[in-house]
């Protein structure tokens, strides 16, 4: 069983950045895509981001783009989620996941059908 722990959120105001954590434990990290997905009150968990196995491969929901960047340290079992230019509309639990799935797979995967899920880290953006 792989277990994962976010870490990083906070409340910022908007401009500011912050950086999310995943570590995981219980296996190797490398095995599996990562990914960042959040979920604002009231609305379905959405993706966010996602890394392959070996770090070559990334993805980004088109809302957050050119702002969010996601990365891993497969040694550390450790993968990032560095927010730049946060905004009120990013204002949301904050989600880390891991699947055996391709990335191409985990991104367009129903969150219901994720097979590891942290327990979230809370970030706010005030305007």
């Amino acid at each position: 069983q792989l277990q994962l722990v976010e870490s990083g959120g906070g409340l910022v105001q908007a401009g500011d950045s912050l950086r999310l954590s995943c570590a995981a434990s219980g296996r190797t990290s490398g095995s599996y895509t990562m990914g960042w997905f959040r979920q604002a009150p009231g609305r379905a968990r959405e993706f966010v981001a996602a890394i392959g196995r070996s770090s070559g491969s990334t993805s980004y929901a088109d809302s957050v783009k050119g702002r969010f960047t996601i990365s891993r340290d497969n040694a550390k079992n450790t993968v990032y989620l560095q927010m730049n230019s946060l905004n009120a509309e990013d204002t949301a639990d904050y989600y880390c996941a891991a699947d055996p799935s391709p990335l191409f797979v985990l991104i367009n995967k129903d969150p219901g059908r994720v097979s590891f899920w942290g327990q979230g880290t809370q970030v706010t953006v005030s305007s």
